[in-house]
């Protein structure tokens, strides 16, 4: 089986446990956002600034954004949102919300290593919360993001730069990079016994340089930690939210 629906079953079975990033907003949540009371994540512990999200009347895609947090936030913005998500459990989560608060959202459950199934210039907007991770090269989807943006659309997203990858919880350095479960054995081992999927460590060279090749230019940045164990203790950035736009 290819890694990418082994990591997608997984990601199923994080939401069924309990996972953070599954657990679909509630409705007073909801309703906040209506009033314009919100918080929408791309990295694990900064909310995104509200300058980021002028959304009102926009086609936004939330990619890889699904479980139910960041496509009810944007629709109470006032956006027309697409979900494209691997996950059919994340999928779902975001079709309930909808149901839930009588709202219309496309859903797609597709795999985005593969050419996105939208035409050149379809959005306004695209929201890429943390998950490039899961993919082994990144470079093929920021050029695919850019194709299906509209002159002045704007890309908001956030990234793993691979640091953590190289650290236990403890502090303690355990890998060196890059982290590629399909190209190291003890990779591969650590990966299969703690459940954690195929992740892959993905530089910020890859991360930025990849928009740039593809033609963004970069206009905001702000870094973020991860939320937990040692390197959190010590408020090491390991994230980055960007926002390009095409010109």
């Amino acid at each position: 089986m290819r890694y990418q629906d082994e990591n997608s079953k997984l990601i199923d079975k994080w939401c069924q446990d309990g996972w953070k990033w599954g657990i679909k907003i509630d409705h007073e949540t909801y309703l906040k956002a209506l009033n314009g009371e919100y918080e929408l994540y791309l990295t694990p512990t900064k909310p995104v600034p509200s300058s980021w999200l002028d959304v009102k009347g926009k086609k936004v895609l939330g990619l890889a954004s699904g479980g139910g947090q960041q496509i009810p936030i944007l629709n109470a913005l006032g956006a027309k949102c697409t979900l494209l998500d691997f996950s059919k459990s994340q999928c779902q989560s975001d079709l309930d919300v909808a149901k839930r608060e009588g709202y219309e959202v496309e859903v797609i459950c597709a795999d985005m290593t593969k050419p996105l199934p939208f035409k050149d210039e379809s959005f306004d907007l695209i929201v890429n919360p943390v998950s490039n991770c899961f993919i082994k090269e990144v470079g093929p989807l920021f050029k695919e993001c850019y194709r299906i943006l509209k002159k002045g659309g704007e890309l908001i997203g956030g990234y793993d730069i691979g640091v953590g990858y190289a650290f236990d919880d403890d502090g303690e350095m355990c890998f060196v990079l890059p982290y590629d479960p399909l190209n190291d054995p003890d990779h591969q081992k650590a990966a299969l016994e703690n459940d954690w999927g195929y992740d892959f460590s993905h530089s910020i060279q890859e991360q930025i340089g990849g928009q740039l090749k593809a033609g963004f230019t970069l206009i905001d940045i702000y870094d973020d930690t991860s939320g937990y164990g040692k390197l959190e203790e010590y408020k090491i950035p390991t994230f980055i939210a960007t926002r390009s736009i095409k010109i």
